[in-house]
């Protein structure tokens, strides 16, 4: 029973190699990607698929409309829409950037998307890039259900909704090593900075220092980490005691001055 249980993997994994090197050969990628997921693996499992050839993983139920510019061993899952409406720039995907199922990403008038490499959006985010764009770094991770909008509707009096042209603040960038919890919301005319966290459900409406955690509605910085690490390193290197009373002492006086 081993041996039988070693030989299946054995020829699974033959499989999975032979289609997917397929798959980066133009004319037979969606084919080829079909017959690998016949014995392939799902959600997570299918980053391996990508880092099989150059190419990545494209599903063949994803939609890919318009400019879109991929490095190598991109993840694009089930679901997944890139969508380029009249007017808009390309999406451009960084090497080894992940899209789970049902990302959604929109690029209109004025507007493009740019994902770093290494990044990574799960279930159900959705990013519309319309008048400013978009930009994304390295090593980014967004939880299911994010969303950003690098625009919103002007509301002015006595004309109706739909008729209202579009109006931004400005373009939206995340620096490196930013990480969204689930249901962040991201408007106009943001910086995140990087290394910082966005609680799950805040609704980021100005820029976030790096390395700052926010949370709540509209997004608050509610702890400085590398503050306080500085705040520590200060104080040791002064050659004073740390007590708790220093550390925040010291640590507010730091972001007082940045």
């Amino acid at each position: 029973m081993r041996k039988l249980r070693k030989l299946a993997g054995t020829c699974r994994r033959l499989w999975l190699h032979f289609w997917m090197r397929l798959a980066g050969v133009r004319y037979c990628r969606r084919i080829a990607t079909r017959f690998a997921l016949l014995f392939g693996p799902v959600y997570y499992g299918r980053q391996q698929l990508a880092e099989m050839n150059r190419w990545g993983f494209i599903s063949p139920k994803a939609t890919l409309h318009g400019s879109v510019h991929r490095g190598s061993h991109v993840l694009i899952d089930d679901g997944v829409l890139l969508y380029q409406d009249s007017g808009g720039g390309p999406v451009v995907l960084g090497d080894r950037v992940r899209l789970q199922s049902d990302v959604y990403i929109q690029t209109g008038q004025g507007g493009s998307v740019t994902i770093g490499a290494d990044s990574r959006l799960q279930r159900g985010c959705q990013v519309e890039a319309y008048v400013a764009p978009i930009r994304i770094g390295s090593r980014v991770g967004l939880s299911p259900r994010c969303a950003l909008y690098s625009f919103d509707h002007s509301f002015k009096p006595g004309a109706p909704y739909s008729g209202q042209p579009l109006q931004t603040k400005g373009g939206i960038t995340i620096e490196d090593d930013v990480w969204l919890g689930h249901g962040a919301i991201v408007l106009s005319g943001v910086r995140i900075g990087k290394g910082a966290v966005v609680a799950a459900a805040a609704v980021v409406t100005r820029d976030v220092p790096a390395g700052a955690v926010v949370a709540g509605v509209p997004a608050r910085v509610v702890n400085m980490p590398a503050a306080h690490d500085r705040a520590r390193t200060a104080i040791t290197s002064a050659g004073v005691s740390t007590t708790p009373f220093l550390s925040v002492c010291a640590s507010s006086f730091l972001e007082h001055l940045s």
